[in-house]
């Protein structure tokens, strides 16, 4: 699960916005096809996807939603994947998410 992938959509390029951890809303589904949905910290926003911290793992290539401002009306939904699962040293997890390009 912790694999790295290397190709050229790995690393983003492109200018990446700060979110000071701002919380955000993730949903997805385990590998046996369950639901799940967290809060969870947003580390930095690029054009092509986002970094997150969360408290458990995400299976590559699990498709996510992501959910900004979840409780207001103006909410806005993005759709993507998991492209890197990574544990840190305080048990964490940082994860690389890919925003579909619809």
């Amino acid at each position: 699960m912790l694999e790295v992938s290397h190709n050229k959509d790995e690393r983003r390029s492109s200018f990446r916005l700060d979110m000071e951890k701002e919380l955000i809303d993730i949903e997805w589904k385990d590998p046996e096809g369950i639901a799940k949905q967290k809060r969870i910290a947003c580390i930095d926003f690029s054009r092509g996807g986002l970094k997150i911290d969360c408290d458990q793992a995400i299976e590559l290539r699990s498709q996510v939603t992501i959910v900004f401002k979840a409780a207001s009306p103006n909410h806005q939904k993005l759709h993507g994947f998991v492209l890197r699962c990574l544990k840190q040293s305080n048990g964490s997890f940082e994860i690389a998410l890919r925003i579909h390009n619809d």
